[in-house]
């Protein structure tokens, strides 16, 4: 085995990926339950690849074929409900898992210098796993698939001058049609995992070179015995591996029993309407889009003017890209920071989830003021970070990790 391993490393650097990514590559040791759902965005993200390759066995992309391919994968593909289960629950519970490991970094300040570049490059995957997700919603051509995939395609119509034209362009055709579902396919199969995957690798990549933050935001590499080794890290194999096999075993059951005793989720991972093939001429009664787009949904609706309502849309999206440079504190974690911080992130999160239920809702003029109120604070909470985070009184951060 020895002289095999010398043979490859001769050729591929094998041995050094390893020690400088896993072995010796050395994470604070006071990492918590917070630091769980990269390890778990990972492992939902192979779900995703090698149930999405099974199912596209047996898939037909196209307008007169695809709902009869879902429900014959359903029904007659051996093993293939429980693929297109899994395929589907993963979908939903990739957002969950990123949508935790996102408020983590904000928690402890994982964007601040040096990490602003994994910070990027997180957000690039969000984006292009909410492409994915856009993509992926049309192929089971169901009621709500069309519908919202029309919603959502005609806001680009939108934009001054080229509106027209681009949403021409995005389907392919003058309404949705088979050629929309088709490039939409060649894009969630082919394109985006591509884009997604490159993306992981230099997400990784960023973060193993400056190292990875810590509850207490303190840097571990400051203070090194006399082998050059941290003082509070630890090799991340074995035990990062391992430790993180307890929460993918907790994870996976949790998981499973979604996939196996309500996929559905009452509605919010599969819709009703879903099951309804396509139809052109019969618009369901309401239309929203799968709930992890919600939020952004509820923006778009709580502004009146369709333009302006699509710029704050996409504002709140393009807004966290420069998360890094808005935060003027001098300490990373919310353990040390001031009470400005830690109300500003609470009313943050709050109305984050107020706007994703009251996307799933049809809307009202109550529910309309009540998104315009959530809108305003999620958009004060990066706009004033610059003013709040600078002003408020810190904690002294310790030397060391405290546990």
């Amino acid at each position: 085995m020895s002289k095999f391993m010398d043979w490859i490393d001769a050729r591929f650097p094998a041995t050094s990926m390893w020690e400088d990514h896993l072995s010796k590559y050395y994470a604070p040791k006071n990492f918590n339950f917070f630091y769980f759902f990269g390890s778990l965005a990972l492992l939902v993200l192979v779900n995703q690849i090698v149930t999405g390759v099974w199912l596209t066995m047996s898939y037909t992309p196209s307008a007169e074929e695809a709902f009869a391919s879902v429900e014959y994968i359903m029904r007659d593909v051996e093993y293939g409900s429980i693929l297109r289960l899994l395929h589907s629950t993963g979908a939903s519970a990739f957002f969950i898992v990123v949508y935790l490991h996102m408020f983590r970094g904000l928690l402890y300040g994982s964007y601040q210098k040096p990490r602003e570049l994994v910070w990027i490059f997180g957000m690039l995957i969000y984006l292009a796993l909410m492409a994915e997700a856009f993509m992926g919603y049309l192929l089971p051509w169901g009621q709500m698939s069309y519908w919202g995939a029309q919603v959502i395609i005609s806001l680009f119509g939108a934009i001054p001058i080229i509106g027209n034209d681009l949403t021409q362009w995005i389907r392919g055709d003058y309404l949705i049609s088979g050629i929309t579902l088709n490039r939409f396919f060649a894009l969630h199969v082919v394109a985006l995992p591509i884009v997604i995957l490159g993306l992981v690798v230099l997400h990784v990549l960023a973060l193993h070179e400056v190292g990875s933050n810590n509850p207490d935001g303190v840097d571990i590499k400051k203070l090194k015995d006399e082998n050059g080794k941290p003082l509070d890290g630890i090799a991340f194999h074995p035990y990062y591996t391992v430790k993180d096999i307890v929460g993918v075993v907790v994870f996976l059951f949790i998981f499973c029993s979604v996939v196996f005793f309500f996929p559905e989720m009452g509605g919010y991972f599969l819709e009703k309407p879903n099951f309804e093939q396509a139809n052109a001429f019969k618009t369901p009664e309401h239309i929203a889009p799968v709930w992890y787009f919600t939020p952004f949904y509820a923006i778009l609706r709580a502004i009146p003017d369709k333009l302006m309502g699509v710029m704050a849309m996409g504002a709140a999206i393009a807004v966290l890209f420069v998360l890094p440079w808005l935060d003027r504190s001098p300490v990373k974690s919310m353990r040390y920071k001031g009470w400005l911080s830690r109300i500003w992130l609470l009313l943050f999160c709050v109305a984050f989830v107020i706007l994703g239920i009251l996307g799933v809702l049809p809307p009202s003029p109550g529910r309309a003021l009540l998104s315009q109120v959530c809108t305003a604070v999620y958009f004060a909470y990066f706009i004033l970070m610059p003013f709040y985070t600078r002003i408020e009184k810190t904690k002294p951060v310790p030397e060391r990790v405290t546990g």
